[in-house]
This record gives C-alpha cells, structure tokens and sequence, in this order.
C-alpha cells in the first residue's frame, strides 16, 4: 500500500491513497483525515485504506484524481518524534575524519543517533533556505520506517510488527556549525534545520523481497544539479531498522507517527558515488589531496529517488532548490 498526504490549509495535511503507478491518488477522509489519525488508528484503519488501494489500482474508483508529485507534503507534515541514526559505518568514518573527530569506540555495537526538530518538515518540493556560505550547507539521502505504538523495552527481533512505513529523506545539514555544537556537549540543533520526506510512503510488503532483516535491498539515486551523484545499496547497513528501534526504545516509549532514520544511505565501493556531499569532499581529500567540492549554494539542485527492479519509482521523488534565505548572516 502507498500512501500520502496533500498540502491544504491545516498543518497536517490530507491523507490519500496512491496507486502503485504513482499516477492516481484518492482522499480517504471517511477512514482517516490525516496519516498521523490513520498510524494512531492502524488496526482499525490499515484493512479499509488496503481495499480502497486495490480497487485505486483496478481502476474502480470513481473518486480518483491525477497525481501531481508537487501538491504533496511529506506524508507527516510534522511529527511527534523524529530520530535520525546513522547505520552506514563508512559515512560515519568519513564524516568524523572531515571535521577532524575520531569514531567511538562503540561503533559498531551501539548505534548512533540523534533526536530532530520535527515540528516543521519541508515538503518533498519545496525549495531550502541558504542563510550563510559559513554553515555548509549539504543534503544527505537517507532511508526512513514510521512507527506504531512501540513500547520501551522492545527487542530487535520483535520490532519489525511495529514498522508500519517506509520513505525516503533527505535529511538537510548545515555542516559549518556542527563542530561547534557537538563541542558544546548537547548534539545537533541550529546544525538541522528541516528535513524533507519523499512524497510517498509504503509499507513494508509493497517492497516485496526488497525489504528484508528490517533494511531495504536497493539503491538510493541522488542527483546533484541535475548530474549522477551516487546510488548506494540502501541494504548495506551495519544496524538494521529493528535494531535502531531497540535502540530507541530502551529507556522510553515511542508513539505511533515516530520517524526513524537509517542515516546517510553509504557503500564501501565508491563506485557507487555518495549520498551526501561532505563523504565526496572527504575521499578528494584523501584521494586527490585538496577539497574540490563545495557546499550547496543558492540556485544549486538535488534529486533522491529510488526505483524497484523493474525501474518504476517507488517513493515518488524529493526535488529541492536551494535559494537565498530572506534571513542573512555575515
């Protein structure tokens, strides 16, 4: 089942069904208005919004509409949790090294994570405000699972019956000021500003054998100004999705509409190019010895798709234009 969320008026959005060909799409406020009322309603709500997909899909439904990818926000507008860890090791390495950090000592036994604004996403569309050349701005294509009720103290091997999604994100970074709050002790803050999601969610079983040990077993396309940048196999993750929500779940439940992240999506190969640009800045250095690349800067483009093994795009597609923010700094 796909689903989504159209921009109207309220800070939440419409919920929608979309057709697997990502062509048609149906309201469905007699069974949820939001996404966020269908998660906290999942049970009940999940058997009625598969049988309008089927018949959205036959082509039976009278109600459908033609899909325009630029009317949807990402499938929760905002949300009550957002937790972003980072489950590739190489980009954690790389990363680390560009701002001159070692790696914990624990890293590859316990994930990492960190704990979003997630009161304000920016749409799959919309374009990312640039305040200074200082801050570094970058993108990084991640990987994303919406939760139900999760309760503290759950195991990985029992987590999976609490993913209810799946979408794409691109998780927007301000690198120029996170050495400077990370020294500070407290993690991120002003170094995230909003993420976007891919207008699109689904769950688990529209992935098929895709989605396996709670990763999904394909590429993440990023183009950057309109050129190849990298299409890493998402499935390459040290800590799977159950295990990020172990994690999460320790010390603290976590409510239904929790978005999870698998971190900047990161192969081995790099062959395979990158999801981000501070890993292709880290390996010119390490490669060519200087830093070639520079950060995002108004006018600038990026691009994240992934497409199953028939090439048909499963998410729909984050496109963002970077653009000068009314807000300034020196």
């Amino acid at each position: 089942m796909k689903l989504g969320t159209l921009i109207n008026k309220s800070k939440d959005g419409d919920l929608v069904v979309v057709s697997r060909d990502n062509k048609k799409a149906t309201k469905v406020e007699n069974i949820a208005q939001t996404l966020q009322q269908a998660l906290e309603n999942w049970e009940e709500c999940c058997p009625k919004l598969e049988e309008v997909y089927q018949a959205l899909n036959e082509g039976s439904l009278s109600s459908s509409f033609e899909v325009n990818e630029e009317s949807f926000h990402s499938p929760l507008p905002r949300a009550y949790q957002w937790l972003d860890g980072s489950a590739y090791i190489r980009h954690i390495i790389l990363v680390r090294k560009a701002r001159g950090a070692e790696p914990p000592q624990n890293l590859k036994t316990t994930p990492l994570m960190y704990q979003g604004g997630s009161d304000t996403f920016l749409s799959p569309r919309e374009d990312i405000p640039h305040v200074a050349s200082a801050h570094g701005l970058d993108f990084e294509g991640e990987v994303a699972v919406i939760t139900g009720d999760v309760p503290m103290g759950t195991k990985a091997e029992d987590a999976e019956q609490y993913i209810k999604l799946i979408l794409l994100v691109n998780d927007v970074s301000l690198r120029g000021l996170i050495p400077g709050e990370l020294a500070m002790g407290f993690g991120f803050m002003q170094s995230k500003p909003s993420s976007a999601f891919s207008p699109f969610a689904v769950t688990p079983k529209e992935l098929g054998n895709a989605w396996k040990e709670g990763r999904v077993h394909l590429p993440l396309l990023s183009e950057y100004n309109k050129e190849w940048f990298g299409n890493p196999d998402s499935g390459d993750m040290h800590f799977s999705f159950h295990q990020l929500i172990e994690h999460a779940a320790r010390t603290r439940n976590l409510s239904a509409g929790t978005i999870i992240g698998s971190g900047t999506v990161s192969n081995e190969d790099e062959k395979k190019g990158s999801s981000c640009l501070a890993e292709k800045r880290m390996l010119e250095k390490i490669n060519e010895g200087e830093i070639k690349t520079p950060f995002m800067k108004p006018g600038d483009t990026i691009r994240i798709e992934m497409k199953d093994h028939e090439g048909h795009s499963i998410f729909g597609t984050i496109f963002q234009k970077v653009i000068q923010s009314k807000v300034t700094e020196p």
